[in-house]
């Protein structure tokens, strides 16, 4: 669903929302069934991108998405298969209290990682359809440093003042305190750095929080390269300013702009692999 806030965001950066002159609007289904559906084929392809990109670190890893049937329930990926092979049949469907419910595929061994992780986030935050965890490289190699990004470009500039950082490092999220206070953390932000362990985001669809995790994993590359070069010509970065860069994330941190940024994505995984879901039922 279209914010407001997201609508004025989208007309401040010259986009036209809600379908007119063309531009295109996330779908509406005529009932949740139809919507679950979607929802299951989406997940399952924000997988499969990940796994393309090696997002994957073992077993690790993990994105869930709110049902829209029973909205205290999360769909998951079953723990040890590699992203790049999960379709739809084989999500979980996940209670807030641990259970793998009957709509689940058949492999039922559920990450308590993610659980615990996932579950404190989809019930502090109303708003949040989607997050995404994993252990991608430069993520993971950035959180060590134990700093927040620096605005350095525009793209990084979507993260201005709407990304946190977690310093209570403890291991592997095997309790759901843990799990509660990285919930804590995040409060009403789009995305965290977890010290010493990898990025979060969690936004109002599946799109954004694929887009922006991707960005998140890009920025901190940026970051990472530019302090080394800028250290080994004796110099140091430059930054952009708060008002450029709250200006600019407006046009690009929106959720709406994460949403349309995601779509080559998916764009090009459904030229790869032939499949595509059928939106006609969509009103």
């Amino acid at each position: 669903m279209v914010s407001t806030n997201d609508q004025a965001n989208a007309a401040a950066a010259g986009m036209v929302v809600g379908g007119r002159s063309g531009f295109p609007a996330p779908p509406k289904f005529a009932t949740k069934e139809e919507e679950r559906e979607y929802l299951k084929f989406r997940l399952a392809q924000a997988f499969r991108i990940f796994g393309n990109l090696g997002y994957n670190e073992g077993v690790a890893g993990h994105i869930t998405v709110r049902d829209p049937i029973k909205p205290d329930c999360f769909w998951v990926n079953p723990f040890g298969l590699h992203f790049s092979l999960i379709q739809p049949q084989d999500l979980l469907l996940v209670d807030h209290s641990g259970k793998v419910l009957d709509e689940s595929g058949p492999r039922r061994i559920l990450n308590t990682a993610a659980y615990m992780i996932h579950s404190a986030i989809h019930v502090a935050r109303p708003d949040v359809l989607c997050a995404a965890h994993t252990h991608s490289i430069h993520g993971k190699a950035f959180s060590t440093l134990g700093i927040h990004l620096d605005m350095l470009a525009q793209d990084t500039c979507a993260f201005y003042d709407d990304h946190v950082l977690y310093t209570q490092f403890k291991g592997v999220v095997l309790d759901a305190e843990e799990g509660q206070h990285i919930a804590k953390a995040l409060g009403n932000k789009k995305a965290a750095i977890l010290q010493n362990h990898g990025l979060l985001v969690a936004t109002n669809s599946i799109e954004a929080t694929l887009f922006f995790f991707i960005a998140l994993e890009k920025a901190c590359q940026v970051q990472l390269l530019a302090d080394a070069a800028a250290s080994g010509r004796g110099t140091t970065t430059v930054k952009i300013g708060p008002d450029e860069a709250l200006n600019t994330r407006k046009s690009n941190g929106s959720m709406l702009a994460g949403w349309f940024q995601a779509q080559p994505e998916f764009q090009i995984l459904e030229a790869k692999e032939g499949k595509t879901f059928d939106l006609t039922k969509a009103l």
